[in-house]
């Protein structure tokens, strides 16, 4: 008898096919398609070694499930007035657009963790959950449908196009394909509800359910949608729209008072965003100055990029220190805060104490002792530790 590799179903000896889900039970040799025997090391026919085993010979306690049920994310967000853009361009301009709205969903997408599922005439399809699953993927993928619906508009008016997109969000239980890769992954009324709720959302906003909801509202701030008829559903759907981002993922804010609406300064956060993943993405240094008065809301924009650098999926390190305003030999105090929030140093510890902490940083953080060796007395001599020597 014969055991299926995928779904480990029996089948009768000389089948070519499981009769369960349709998979090849006989591999052919790599070279020239000849049939192998379970116990042959060469091809009869051209000598190739043969690499592992047969599917054939996988019995049903080595088979992997084909899929499972999780508790998964998913997001559908859809082009608005593509139809009116694509009227009367020439076909290239049109397929510059879509490239470049494909790479930023993905590149948007990813950043929050999730895994593009697939690309839908100019619809693009997510899910959180699956190969990973987080705690916090209905959150993410909230954040990653907020942004989206920005870079959007952004796009449209880098193209000078009158462009907006819409997203839906639906979280809950979901048929996983375990083996699956892009297309084909999750499947079940999740997937349908995401979509619908996307279509029923306003252009340039996004519509989530319950559960959605439920899971990202300690970090994001909503405004309820009440019942929303989506077709081909029996019964309303509870929904809420989200509106921003209010804290980490974990429901941390600045401040224990509700956060005012963070307007007039999309495009200055925007561009700062793009310098931070283009600096990550290229592994380059880049500075970002941001200067004005005082009250024109320059720690509010510092507090808007935490919270964001907070919900992506790669893991970062957030150094943040403040210079006075006034003084003498206080250009570098903000680094110097800087290092001694790394490093753990408080203002009661002596110089033993201080010296100790910053060497243990060093150690975790720099690798390279040749590096360590001419930072250290660079760093002792900005935190006040020792005087620098002179060159």
């Amino acid at each position: 008898m014969t055991f299926c590799s995928e779904c480990g179903t029996q089948n009768r000896d000389g089948s070519k096919f499981c009769s369960s889900c349709g998979t090849p039970l006989r591999e052919g040799c790599a070279n020239c398609g000849a049939h192998l025997e379970p116990t042959d090391k060469f091809c009869v026919e051209c000598g190739t070694p043969v690499s592992g085993t047969t599917t054939a010979t996988k019995a049903p306690s080595q088979a992997t499930p084909v899929a499972e049920r999780r508790h998964v994310s998913v997001l559908f967000v859809d082009l608005v007035g593509f139809t009116t853009y694509s009227e009367g361009r020439d076909a290239e301009d049109v397929r510059e657009l879509l490239d470049l709205y494909f790479a930023k969903a993905t590149e948007i997408i990813g950043l929050y963790g999730g895994v593009v599922e697939k690309f839908i005439g100019d619809a693009v399809m997510a899910v959180w959950g699956t190969p990973i699953a987080r705690e916090d993927d209905a959150g993410r993928a909230v954040r990653a449908a907020l942004e989206l619906t920005e870079a959007v508009a952004a796009l449209g008016r880098t193209m000078g196009a009158e462009l907006q997109a819409r997203a839906g969000v639906c979280t809950g239980e979901a048929a996983v394909n375990l083996a699956a890769k892009g297309q084909g992954m999750v499947a079940g009324d999740t997937v349908n509800t995401a979509s619908r709720l996307q279509s029923a959302a306003d252009p340039g906003s996004a519509l989530v359910d319950r559960a959605t909801y439920l899971g990202a509202r300690n970090a994001v701030a909503f405004q309820p949608a009440g019942q929303v008829s989506l077709k081909g559903k029996g019964e309303a759907v509870e929904a809420w729209r989200p509106l921003r981002v209010t804290a980490q993922l974990g429901g941390f804010r600045s401040v224990d008072s509700l956060e005012p609406a963070f307007t007039g300064r999309d495009e200055e956060f925007r561009l700062i965003k793009d310098l931070l993943h283009a600096t990550t993405r290229e592994r380059k240094l880049r500075i970002a100055s941001i200067m004005g008065i005082g009250g024109i809301g320059k720690s509010r924009l510092i507090w808007e990029l935490y919270k964001h650098v907070d919900g992506l999926s790669e893991d970062h390190v957030w150094l943040q220190g403040r210079s006075p305003s006034y003084g003498e030999g206080v250009a570098f105090w903000a680094l110097a805060e800087m290092v001694r929030m790394r490093a753990g140093i408080a203002e009661t510890d002596d110089a033993a104490a201080t010296s100790d902490k910053l060497d243990a940083c060093l150690a975790e953080y720099v690798t390279a002792e040749d590096d360590r060796e001419w930072m250290r007395p660079f760093l002792a001599h900005l935190i006040g530790l020792e005087e620098r020597a002179n060159a």
